[in-house]
């Protein structure tokens, strides 16, 4: 397993693609600190950023990448290696190229510019993100044999994810205003990934009462020790569960 993770972060690494990320993440995230002149303006315009940008790269570049193994895949398949293994293998390849472009192109101006708790949490979340997405990534590629259907299953849900879920939020808090829905909203940032790192990072640049008393129940339950290993649990849950899903739905698929 360790040859074929390997061999598919080196082939990851040389794509031109994930270089240029990189290095747009790198150009941004410097653009951004030195224009702001502040650490904490500079780190909100960055989070903007990394909540679109991280999301819908690691998506895509992930369903790319998983057709255009294919015929490797299968190569491997033919012998006598577990099919868990190749996926195994694509996940772990995947996820570690990504999250080192994070780390290079985010890590690097956060450590010169604000090399505290919350740059910290702002490049976790961009690594957490990374990470669960290429999960959900493979879960659609394995779901889909046509490649042009899968990467628009996957744009679907980057757009679901991105967009499309705080509109549904924003309808139902709006049809149900009569109603005490503060507390069900901790619910539903449990069901998106991309909402989950926005307010935890938020509760760490302590401005949480701009989310008005909302943002107060967040700071209550999500502020304290329990609420991070609470949002621990759920964003590695938005990594392990597509995963294995995917694992088990290659396992059976005939390839």
């Amino acid at each position: 397993m360790f040859r074929i993770v390997k061999y598919v972060l080196y082939d990851i690494l040389q794509n031109r693609m994930v270089i240029g990320y990189t290095l747009f993440l790198l150009a941004v995230s410097l653009g951004l600190f030195n224009l702001s002149g502040e650490a904490t303006k500079g780190m909100v315009s960055l989070l903007n950023i990394i909540l679109i940008v991280t999301p819908l790269v690691s998506i895509i570049f992930s369903t790319i990448h998983f057709y255009n193994a294919t015929e490797f895949l299968e190569l491997l398949a033919a012998q006598p290696i577990r099919r868990s293994i190749l996926i195994w293998s694509e996940f772990l390849g995947l996820a570690g190229a990504l999250t080192l472009a994070v780390m290079i192109g985010i890590g690097i101006p956060v450590a010169l510019f604000a090399p505290n708790a919350t740059g910290i949490t702002l490049m976790l979340m961009a690594i957490a993100l990374s990470v669960s997405f290429v999960a959900i990534a493979l879960l659609a590629s394995v779901l889909t044999r046509d490649k042009a259907r899968g990467i628009g299953v996957a744009l679907l849900l980057w757009f679901y994810f991105a967009l499309l879920y705080d509109a549904l939020v924003l309808f139902l808090m709006f049809s149900f205003a009569d109603y005490p829905l503060e507390k069900v909203m901790l619910a539903f940032i449990a069901l998106n990934p991309i909402d989950l790192a926005r307010v935890v990072v938020l509760l760490q640049m302590d401005i949480s009462a701009l989310m008005g008393y909302t943002g107060a129940l967040y700071r209550e339950f999500l502020g304290t020790g329990w609420g991070i290993v609470f949002a621990t649990l759920v964003l590695s849950a938005w990594a392990l569960i597509p995963i294995l899903l995917a694992v088990r739905v290659f396992r059976k698929k005939d390839l």
